[in-house]
């Protein structure tokens, strides 16, 4: 039987080296990749050092630049996860970001909260602990 390992989710944002820095700073990352999308526009592939699996691609274009959208939770995308060692040092940079923290939670497996971007893209920051 064939198993599948999650690779990268391509997400849309107004500007992709500020959801790229944020995630950088946030979660340790790095920039792997920057530069035109096939279909146009810009992306940056950021993730694990080193790890050429699991990643994030912050993408834009022109029409997505000049409108500035803020994205409605949950059309598509509910939240992206991930998974940190020290819950409250993240807290604290989401929070230096101007960002607001919410839903403090713990039940099983793990603490967590939660966080939107600028274009009201939802993070859920877990500690399995």
């Amino acid at each position: 039987m064939s198993t599948g390992t999650l690779e990268h989710v391509n997400l849309t944002v107004t500007s992709p080296q500020r959801s790229a820095d944020l995630v950088c700073d946030l979660f340790g990352w790095e920039i792997r990749w920057q530069g035109p999308s096939q279909m146009g526009g810009h992306s940056i592939h950021v993730g694990n050092p080193g790890n050429g699996a699991d990643y994030l691609v912050f993408y834009t274009n022109d029409d997505v630049e000049a409108a500035d959208p803020k994205f409605r939770k949950g059309t598509p995308l509910n939240h992206v996860g991930v998974t940190v060692n020290d819950l409250d040092a993240v807290e604290a940079k989401v929070k230096a970001a101007g960002l607001e923290p919410f839903g403090h939670e713990e039940y099983e497996p793990g603490k967590r909260f939660y966080f939107f971007d600028w274009n009201g893209i939802e993070y859920e920051v877990v500690n399995y602990g």
